[in-house]
């Protein structure tokens, strides 16, 4: 997966770190369009070595990247629900209080993009929105205080959250570290896998139209 991550990375211009300790926290949104479950991953990859070669310690948690139903049906905002999308928010976060009741990485340092869905029913418009870029508190948090969560539902108005809170709770003690190593400062990147697959499938489709056309060309020359 670290190979996957690092073509990603080249291909989108986005860091990935390599001093020791010091985390990269990606999001995976799956590539589907059910609301209301926790279907997508967060993917939190750090050098453990203090060589020039690295050791990548790797975890994969499962969060949803999307908002609950009931925040598409009855926005916050009157524009719409907000959809992060696809990004790296270098240096966004910081870990502070979250609605003031508990400590999670919220968004304070730097803005991010978001997709609006404006038509209130229960379906995620990933492509149909308005876009909106700012300060919007779009934090990484838990669902419930305990245990697992299995309906996303007001847990998130667009935030990245986790299903499980003990997971969320080793999470937060990883960002410890690297707040101790390296400031109260995070980078956060969101992969939609439907894109990547877009891309792909672009990439495939390019390749065998110039493999044909060099074949073409080859035997044109041959018969010649």
């Amino acid at each position: 997966m670290i190979n996957r991550i690092k073509t990603i990375a080249q291909e989108q211009g986005h860091v990935i770190y390599t001093e020791p300790y010091r985390l990269n926290i990606w999001g995976f949104r799956a590539n589907t369009e059910t609301p209301n479950v926790f279907d997508d991953e967060l993917h939190v990859f750090t050098n453990i070595s203090q060589t020039k070669i690295a050791k990548w310690a790797y975890l994969v948690f499962k969060i949803t990247t999307d908002p609950g139903t009931y925040w598409l049906k009855s926005p916050m905002n009157p524009k719409g629900t907000a959809i992060l999308k696809a990004g790296q928010y270098r240096n966004a976060y910081r870990i502070d209080k979250h609605r003031n009741k508990y400590y999670a990485l919220c968004q304070r340092l730097a803005k991010v993009t978001v997709i609006r869905d404006y038509d209130r029913d229960a379906v995620l418009d990933f492509n149909n929105g308005k876009e909106q870029t700012g300060m919007f508190g779009i934090n990484i948090h838990r669902a419930r205080k305990s245990g697992e969560t299995f309906s996303v539902d007001r847990h998130s108005a667009g935030c990245q959250v986790f299903k499980n809170a003990q997971d969320f709770d080793f999470f937060m003690k990883l960002c410890e570290v690297h707040r101790k190593l390296y400031g109260n400062k995070f980078t956060y990147t969101l992969v939609d896998k439907r894109m990547e697959f877009r891309r792909t499938l672009k990439k495939i489709t390019i390749s065998s139209v110039l493999i044909s056309l060099l074949l073409g060309g080859f035997y044109l020359v041959s018969n010649d």
